[in-house]
């Protein structure tokens, strides 16, 4: 199998430009390609998975994989998918979210200066010193508004509002394909499939300006059953920072995703060879738990290191009683917290653990009957803990997949 029947097998692959030059390139290992990364925060996510897995496997084939940092686009703010504009960053935030990605990609790529060795871009470099007239004499002929107007990437913005500073932002992405391919020898540009658009017009200001061809393919974007995407969504996205997001929630994360998703995110994202992959494709009823062990190990493991997916794993199966003790995310107090006579309130800890996200919320939880304190249910809202019992740790339950040990100092 080929590299690109193999991208195709996984169910990778949504929209090209011209699918037999593609695939040459990829098979050939002649592919200098690149992917944009806005630094919208400190840190990458589970839903930049599909990207990064891509270029590590487009690498491993021999092709050169340009990490393109979007110091400049990350300014304005793409609007592809979203119905708000995005917050505004300094340039000082964006410099400090550039070198966190770097660190994380590192997991998946190799950087250097070698034939099918990484290079990392930052579109600051060229975007940020263009002379607005200038660009538009350069490159605003290239660009039917019309044809703009149509783009799928602008369409829900388009229902409440698309501003002028985000309509500019396509421009931006074409202007850097044509950058990178005029300065770089970038000849294919890879992205999610919401981010098609905005790839043609990379590849038409390419034709327009410089008489040649350039490439674009679209990778299928990571949703669950209900066409959700799974670990970005705002306000409760899965980080790949182990201070964000720790390896132990990072793997339940996935071993809890549903029956339906789960051998799907088993082909799309690790790197399982295929022919294991189409014996789980058989897997059903119990044995789909298995598979969401496989994948939640996997995936952990390629994110935070063997050792770490080796503690969460343990750490797993001691809370649901297959196993020894073992590392269980933890909480910790101090006696600042403790009210005057010593105690803690069972509503408070499971705010200050994260397990819910409101005192309001802990309150229907604990009455639903959905806390445990080491595996007692506890349905009075009044319940507390007390130091003294908290200073060999407790374990609190909400749910049947959210766990966290209360210790006190």
């Amino acid at each position: 199998m080929t590299m690109y029947e193999e991208l195709r097998a996984r169910g990778l692959i949504a929209q090209v430009t011209d699918e037999a030059e593609i695939s040459n390139m990829i098979n050939s290992g002649s592919a200098r390609f690149y992917i944009g990364f806005d630094c919208t925060a400190d840190s990458l996510t589970a839903g930049h998975f599909m990207a990064l897995t891509l270029m590590k496997r487009l690498q491993s084939a021999g092709n050169k994989p340009f990490a393109l940092i979007g110091g400049g686009t990350t300014m304005i703010g793409d609007p592809s998918g979203r119905t708000d504009m995005r917050k505004m960053l300094t340039k000082e935030d964006i410099d400090r979210n550039a070198e966190c990605f770097r660190i994380q990609m590192e997991r998946f790529i190799e950087f250097g200066d070698g034939k099918s060795q990484a290079t990392m871009v930052n579109n600051a470099d060229w975007l940020l010193d263009l002379n607005y007239v200038d660009l538009l004499r350069e490159v605003g002929a290239c660009f039917s508004v019309n044809n703009m107007l149509r783009a799928e990437c602008y369409k829900q913005r388009m229902e409440r509002g698309l501003s002028f500073l985000e309509f500019n932002y396509m421009i931006m992405q074409s202007y850097d394909f044509y950058y990178l391919f005029k300065n770089y020898g970038c000849n294919m540009q890879f992205g999610g499939d919401d981010q098609w658009s905005n790839m043609l017009g990379g590849t038409e200001l390419i034709r327009r300006k410089l008489g040649k061809d350039a490439h674009a393919m679209t990778i299928t974007l990571l949703t669950d059953s209900n066409g959700k995407k799974m670990g970005k969504t705002a306000g409760n996205a899965v980080w790949l920072d182990a201070a964000k997001t720790s390896p132990y929630d990072f793997y339940q994360y996935w071993r809890n995703v549903g029956d339906g998703d789960v051998l799907k995110c088993v082909r799309m994202l690790t790197f399982l060879p295929m022919e294991q992959i189409e014996e789980m494709n058989r897997w059903e009823g119990d044995r789909l738990n298995r598979a969401k062990e496989i994948l939640a190990y996997e995936l952990t493991a390629l994110v935070h290191g063997k050792d770490e997916a080796d503690r969460a794993e343990a750490s797993a199966k001691a809370l649901f009683g297959s196993g020894a003790e073992a590392e269980i995310p933890t909480t910790e107090l101090t006696q600042d917290d403790l009210d005057a006579d010593g105690s803690i309130d069972l509503l408070t800890v499971l705010v200050r653990s994260g397990l819910v996200a409101s005192k309001s919320e802990a309150r229907r939880a604990v009455e639903q009957g959905g806390v445990t304190v080491d595996g007692e249910r506890v349905t009075d809202i009044r319940f507390a803990m007390t130091g003294d019992g908290l200073r060999s740790g407790k374990v609190v339950r909400r749910g049947k997949k959210a766990f966290k040990k209360i210790i006190i100092k």
